[in-house]
């Protein structure tokens, strides 16, 4: 998961591509609002956002 990291970021500076920088991490802070959710009782109000 480092490796992953490092590369992701080693592309991003340099490509000069930081603005992929904030679509990540919605994309990760949605996909951990997902998993955690996933087994509370929020998870029906959640899941009708999307």
């Amino acid at each position: 998961m480092v490796d992953l990291l490092k590369d992701l970021w080693g592309f991003m500076r340099e490509r000069k591509k930081f603005w992929l920088a904030p679509i990540i991490l919605v994309m990760l802070l949605l996909g951990v609002l997902l998993v955690v959710a996933q087994g509370s009782a929020v998870a029906p109000f959640i899941y009708t956002l999307f």
